[in-house]
């Protein structure tokens, strides 16, 4: 019995002894791999790192140029009269090109090939404009806008059907104030296409308006009176001159066509004191605006 149990321990201290050794040998394998590994990576920090330090000197200048040079374009249009999108986008646009070029040239002293770096930037390129398709029409659309200038901030256009008033231009939208307090964000893409009617590029705007009278009434004596109500509005351009003439001859009365010229910003009111003056003159010269009526004949 005692000679059995001696055995028993000897053969597991054996066992003991064989796992250290094997943990051991695991131990000094990695220690050789990490060791290789590091002095791989002495000597390619060794072989490249002036090239990596001369590609942080790039970098650090290049950023430092662009800085540099987006001021000084930028004071310089400050002095031109181009739009404020049109002048974030361009200093935009300047400022990614610049650092383009500042990190084409730090991974070129990397010795990364041109090559794939352009195919890398192609590709992106491709990828961006296949998902933002609609924005850059919109995008274009604003750069259209911007540079041509069919209109400018504080001018009062029509977009299809929309009126208001200019109130900001952007790269993607144009932001409209509506006459009844609204405010209306249409796409670049869809301004540039559409037909736009804008109201404020001529000092001068022209009333239209047609005013009805009775056959009973004296068409020469209506006419007068429109033209005293004129002649009494300061606010009526004399060059051009004033309209006022028979405009059809109507189902049920007389239609007199009166033209008048005003400066833009005395469009609203002038048309509403003509309309009002002209109603008061007839009511007291008995001249009729008709209106329409049914006549009912009973058996």
């Amino acid at each position: 019995m005692e000679t059995t149990a001696v055995t028993v321990t000897s053969s597991a201290s054996s066992v003991t002894t064989a796992e250290v050794n094997a943990a051991v040998e695991s131990i000094q394998e990695q220690v050789g791999i990490a060791s290789d590994i590091v002095g791989k990576m002495g000597e390619y920090l060794k072989k490249f790192l002036p090239l990596i330090i001369f590609a942080l000197i790039i970098l650090i200048i290049g950023y430092a140029v662009t800085k540099l040079i987006t001021k000084l374009i930028d004071r310089a249009m400050k002095r031109s009269k181009l739009e404020v999108g049109a002048k974030n986008f361009l200093l935009s646009v300047i400022r990614i090109v610049l650092y383009t070029v500042v990190l084409v040239m730090a991974l070129s002293v990397l010795k990364v090939p041109i090559s794939s770096i352009i195919t890398i930037l192609g590709a992106a390129g491709l990828a961006v404009s296949l998902a933002l398709q609609t924005c850059l029409s919109n995008l274009a659309g604003g750069f259209i806008i911007l540079f041509s200038k069919p209109f400018v901030t504080g001018d009062i256009i029509e977009i299809d059907g929309t009126v208001g008033t200019v109130r900001a231009i952007s790269i993607l939208y144009t932001k409209l104030d509506t006459f009844d307090g609204k405010t209306a964000f249409i796409p670049n893409g869809k301004v540039s296409d559409a037909k736009l009617i804008n109201y404020t590029e001529s000092p001068l705007r022209r009333i239209d308006l047609k005013f009805s009278i009775s056959y009973a009434d004296d068409f020469q004596k209506a006419q007068a009176l429109i033209c005293e109500v004129i002649n009494n509005e300061p606010q009526i351009q004399s060059i051009p001159g004033p309209v006022v003439r028979m405009g059809a001859h109507g189902e049920g009365s007389i239609d007199i066509d009166t033209l008048v010229w005003v400066k833009n910003s005395d469009y609203i009111s002038t048309r509403y004191d003509l309309l009002e003056k002209v109603k008061e003159a007839f009511d007291k010269n008995g001249i009729e605006i008709p209106f329409v009526q049914l006549d009912v004949h009973m058996k």
